[in-house]
């Protein structure tokens, strides 16, 4: 287990966008579960608020997973009745630290 191990306290669903064809010459884009990982959100600090503010980002929460987890930009994170888009993923500068995903948080939609 990685050194963050012991800091990933809850579970999200990670859902990516992906095309398929839709049996007559066209493409349609659905939402498909790919995994479901252990991570720790936290809120991001006055100083990350205030880059985002000034780069015109919407930064709400910030979540962090082992190294190896496979989370990318557009994905969304889905706990509860919350789901937080993925603006950027980052490494920090120690390799197999861990993973920051900095997320803008929306509630879900009732269908």
């Amino acid at each position: 287990m990685s050194r963050i191990g012991r800091y990933l306290n809850r579970s999200v669903q990670v859902w990516r966008s992906v095309t398929e064809d839709d049996g007559g010459g066209g493409q349609s884009q659905t939402w498909q579960q790919q995994a479901t990982a252990r991570g720790r959100r936290s809120q991001p600090s006055a100083r990350e608020r205030q880059a985002a503010d000034q780069s015109g980002a919407d930064l709400t929460h910030t979540w962090y997973f082992p190294p190896s987890q496979d989370v990318r930009r557009g994905d969304e994170l889905r706990e509860g009745g919350r789901i937080y888009t993925v603006n950027a993923v980052f490494e920090p500068s120690v390799d197999g630290t861990y993973l920051r995903a900095d997320c803008t948080a929306r509630q879900a939609t009732t269908s």
